[in-house]
């Protein structure tokens, strides 16, 4: 007799090097706390960033910037994603690495462009015809392929809608089905179709089908109200990009969330000034008639130094003009040379005229004891259990190495452990696996001392 444990359906995340950030970790005053919300030390830092985000909910901080500055691994991109945590996820935040304006397909300005139209979101008001309620039925009807061969088409699908008012039956067009497909859905849950383009919004999953035996990480709503054929005030939250990229090749319906179904499969091509300019007086028409609201979002660049001295002037032109995001740089550099440039060294790899713009946030080295609480909090987001004297001999790497260095040894130490037969990580483990890997300091002095034995 063969018996096998029913596993839980509860999605898995998978763990990534900022999964354990859900904030700033201030209090109400606007002081961080010691250990809050992910984030350990850097007081001033988050305190700092703490002021941004209120200026960000205020609207006053649009077409400014922010430089995130300190050394590797004192947890610049930490602040950064702690920002987007406290502003939410009706806000757009667009992170990306200055190396990624580098590409062979666009010009480097046309790829700052995008991203700066990708942080900036337009919330979108409309009242529209649509079909709303709880799927019933969903039916495909196949017919021959009209073009020959084995195959069957679907000529057209069958929906059955109901709502606490009464019910409806659908015959839908192919096209809705492609649409029903992509976003999942399934008899139980709650959707509309709008009459007009056919755009299909997944809502959630019927509240009747909610038990409390349901493992799924689902979201339910309730029964819609009214008949299932209504009028309803629509909200959607686009970004400039999405409608650039929607306009650059229209393929029929004419308002502005139907532009939003018209997105193709995405291929590296410039838009236009022109179109923008044409996106951009279309938005402000629909601002002055109240039926949109401009939502300044984040972009973020990190390793800011890897721009060159021709990004770096068209930031400025970008900065100024009336829609612009917040944006936040950060860099792990000194003075150096600015990029594009032979001579000229600034603080930061940073042009002085542009550093006159930003207000400059500090980030330093983090002391032992706080090493040892980040190491703790990782080992708990990752599910390991480690010793005191493990992660005492682990605050002891991360001081010698970095940061980053003491936090990959984790995952090796723990299944150095689970191969000895532990569940926990000790001592042993971390001076094992220590002794099998470099750190790039170790690695650097290997170098330096046996210089003569390795290829120029």
């Amino acid at each position: 007799m063969k018996i096998e444990e029913v596993k839980s359906t509860v999605k898995t995340q998978r763990i990534s090097a900022h999964s354990h950030i859900k904030g700033l970790g201030l209090d109400e005053n606007g002081f961080a706390l010691p250990l809050a919300s992910g984030l350990v030390g850097q007081a001033q830092g988050r305190e700092a960033a703490g002021i941004v985000v209120d200026m960000i909910r205020s609207k006053k901080m649009a077409g400014r910037a922010v430089l995130l500055a300190g050394p590797p691994g004192t947890g610049k991109t930490a602040i950064a994603l702690a920002i987007a945590q406290e502003l939410g996820n009706k806000v757009p935040f667009c992170p990306m690495v200055g190396s990624e304006v580098y590409s062979s397909e666009i010009k480097k300005t046309e790829v700052l462009m995008e991203n700066f139209r990708r942080a900036i979101g337009l919330r979108i008001r409309e009242t529209k015809e649509v079909y709303e309620g709880e799927v019933t039925e969903l039916t495909p009807v196949e017919t021959e392929n009209p073009a020959g061969g084995y195959g069957k088409t679907v000529s057209h699908v069958i929906i059955g809608l109901k709502t606490a008012k009464g019910s409806k039956q659908l015959k839908l067009d192919p096209s809705i089905y492609e649409a029903l497909q992509k976003e999942k859905v399934e008899v139980g849950d709650v959707i509309y179709i709008e009459a007009n383009s056919g755009a299909v919004k997944r809502q959630g999953r019927s509240d009747g089908y909610a038990t409390e035996f349901d493992l799924e990480a689902e979201e339910y709503v309730p029964l819609p109200k009214g008949e299932v054929h209504k009028k309803k005030e629509v909200v959607q939250d686009v970004t400039l990009h999405d409608l650039d990229a929607a306009n650059a090749k229209p393929q029929g319906g004419q308002d502005v969330l139907s532009m939003m179904g018209q997105l193709l499969k995405p291929k590296k091509t410039e838009i236009t000034d022109k179109l923008r300019r044409e996106i951009n007086k279309v938005v402000d028409k629909y601002i002055d008639q109240g039926i949109a609201e401009l939502v300044p979002g984040v972009l973020f660049i990190d390793e800011i130094h890897m721009l060159d001295i021709e990004t770096f002037t068209y930031l400025h032109r970008a900065l100024e003009s009336a829609i612009a995001p917040i944006v936040i740089f950060a860099t792990n550099r000194g003075r150096c040379v600015i990029r594009g440039t032979d001579d000229i060294v600034s603080p930061h790899g940073i042009p002085l005229d542009l550093l006159d713009r930003l207000v400059i946030i500090r980030t330093l080295p983090y002391s032992r004891s706080e090493l040892e609480q980040i190491l703790k909090l990782r080992a708990s987001t990752e599910g390991l259990e480690i010793d005191p004297e493990a992660l005492s001999v682990l605050g002891d790497v991360g001081s010698r190495a970095t940061l980053r260095y003491a936090v990959q040894l984790l995952t090796p130490a723990s299944l150095t452990a689970k191969t000895n037969g532990r569940d926990n990580i000790t001592k042993a483990d971390v001076e094992e696996v220590s002794s099998l890997f470099l750190d790039a300091k170790s690695s650097a002095r290997i170098l330096s001392d046996n210089k003569d034995k390795y290829m120029m």
